[in-house]
């Protein structure tokens, strides 16, 4: 099942891009069509260099879902990610009570989930969404206190700056943890630990009454935490602590989940809204002192939420580790080949890979005469592009669609968990296309197509109103494009690299949320024409 029930909990925010044009002689080129369907015509298509590029750490602060889990890709390799939250109190300055005692303390983060049935008793049953590898993984879970202080920015050269975390952090984190594991509720929330999607079902009994009161919950971690911890470190702390976040956060510096494989068990990994996550601390203290009882005590709880990305001042970082396969590793590093493109491209989500993509190789810049004729260069030879200006001017060609086509090499993902949808992007930039801005979930594309055997067989990305931009203006630079898998539509933000190169420089936040990947074929002139990458082009030529 493709993992998709976070996305309908998101806020579609997209950026308005303005179109534009060189001068009044190109304003109409490609353009003046009714609708953009192909009516059946035969399209042109036209040569596409790609090649692989491998993404190294990634800025992983201050986002949401995350993942959590150790996940074995057979094609790729094994991912392993661990989180750090800070945490606040759901309200400062709060009263206590008088010689507070802790009764328990609990930790409940809910997964996303759907209910498949519902029986005549009101009972449900639930699948969860968004868990990679064996559905009945275990790992070995041990939540601890975080021992860092997670800025949001920070000043440098007289100016203030956003803080920056990565995903090759976790070495720094887990070595600067402090005390012992907190989670202490028994073997299947610790050291057996699993996702579990069966539902809560809580009664309650009124003692003066006797009716019992049903409360149901979707499914949730669920974690019983160290009493005697949140005693000193909450109970009995002094009240200036409490009195603002940022003085709290400074006392409290967070929790770290870390995860490790739980004996032999295989394992997998879940995406988890943590900022829905809350630490409730149930304890007693005394009640007001009367002539009638002064040691009396009443029931009392204080609430800590996780700081997810809703917090002005969140902290929040995902650190993925990759023990990538060796082909995978060779394929998008020592074996790129930048001229010819690659004929395989591979495409992994987290700090993994994205498929570099130049429509057209320019072999020479050419300038145009008063009727709009490409003038030939240096070398008197057009390239692909020219052609295709000079044939919208001269011929009158329109453009009714534009597309590229990724085939799925079907051989290697046959035993490998596929990604619902790829995204398509200005990598020179780091910026959406127009074609996404205009309708980023219907016509842009980007959905897997199946066969009948329900596995991948290609992805379609439609690019009509960037090749016509491309046409228009004889200046617009052909930037280079960027394709990653994405695990959300709308999730637009790009997330800066840690270590920036000539090509690439922050990747798609949408790429680094998932820990899926594909193998699609490349442009290179060796793979088969019916899989080949090449870009379809549909025109309308006037007889």
């Amino acid at each position: 099942m493709y993992k998709t029930s976070f996305i309908k909990k998101a806020f579609l925010a997209v950026i308005a891009i303005s179109l534009y044009s060189c001068d009044k002689d190109f304003n109409a080129i490609g353009d003046g069509l009714v609708g953009d369907d192909h009516f059946g015509l035969e399209a042109e298509k036209y040569d596409v260099l790609a090649f692989n590029q491998e993404v190294t750490p990634v800025q992983s602060n201050s986002m949401t879902p995350n993942a959590l889990g150790i996940f074995d890709n057979p094609l790729f390799g094994t991912t392993t990610a661990n989180f750090v939250t800070q945490v606040g109190l759901e309200s400062y300055a709060p009263t206590i009570g008088e010689s507070p005692v802790v009764d328990s303390v609990k930790i409940e983060i809910p997964y996303f989930s759907h209910v498949l049935s519902t029986d005549a008793q009101g009972n449900r049953t639930f699948e969860l969404d968004s868990i990679y590898g064996d559905k009945n993984g275990k790992l070995k879970l041990s939540v601890y206190e975080s021992g860092i202080q997670m800025r949001s920015s920070y000043f440098s050269g007289g100016g203030q700056l956003p803080q920056y975390y990565y995903t090759d952090q976790n070495t720094e984190f887990f070595n600067q943890k402090k005390g012992d594991r907190l989670n202490n509720g028994g073997a299947l929330e610790n050291d057996e630990f699993y996702f579990d999607a069966r539902e809560i079902v809580i009664k309650t009994k009124d003692a003066s009454t006797n009716v019992v009161t049903t409360t149901r919950k979707e499914p949730q971690m669920t974690l019983h935490l160290k009493k005697e911890f949140f005693q000193d470190k909450i109970l009995n702390a002094a009240a200036s602590k409490f009195s603002t976040e940022d003085v709290f956060q400074e006392y409290f510096r967070g929790l770290y989940f870390n995860v490790e494989r739980s004996g032999s068990n295989p394992s997998n990994m879940a995406l988890i809204d943590f900022s829905a996550g809350k630490i409730t601390i149930y304890y007693k203290a005394k009640t007001a002192s009367t002539a009638d009882d002064a040691t009396a005590t009443e029931n009392k709880t204080i609430a800590l939420n996780l700081k997810g990305v809703s917090s002005a001042t969140s902290g929040t970082v995902n650190f993925l580790e990759d023990a990538r396969n060796p082909d995978y590793a060779s394929a998008i590093t020592t074996n790129v080949n930048k001229t010819e493109g690659d004929e395989k491209l591979y495409l992994k989500g987290g700090q993994g890979s994205v498929a570099v993509i130049k429509l057209f190789n320019p072999t020479d810049v050419l300038s145009y005469n008063a009727a709009g004729e490409p003038v030939s260069g240096a070398n008197g030879v057009p390239d692909q592009l020219d052609e295709i200006r000079s044939n919208a001017v001269v011929k009158n060609w329109k453009v009714n669609e534009a597309n590229l086509v990724f085939n799925i090499d079907a051989e290697k993902m046959a035993n490998t968990e596929e990604p619902n949808r790829v995204y398509l992007y200005d990598l020179t930039n780091n910026a959406v296309l127009v074609d996404y801005s205009t309708d980023p979930t219907s016509t842009y594309g980007g959905l897997i197509s199946v066969g009948s055997d329900k596995r991948g067989k290609s992805y379609k990305i439609r690019i009509t109103n960037h090749f016509r931009n491309l046409i228009k203006d004889a200046t617009a630079k052909n930037v280079d494009l960027g394709l990653v898998v994405s695990q959300s539509p709308i999730a637009v933000a790009f997330n800066p690299l840690k270590n920036k190169n000539e090509i690439i420089s922050a990747a798609p936040r949408t790429s680094v949320m998932s820990p899926l990947g594909t193998v699609i074929y490349g442009g290179k002139s060796s793979v088969p024409v019916d899989k080949r990458l090449q870009l379809e082009v549909y025109y309308t030529k006037p007889n």
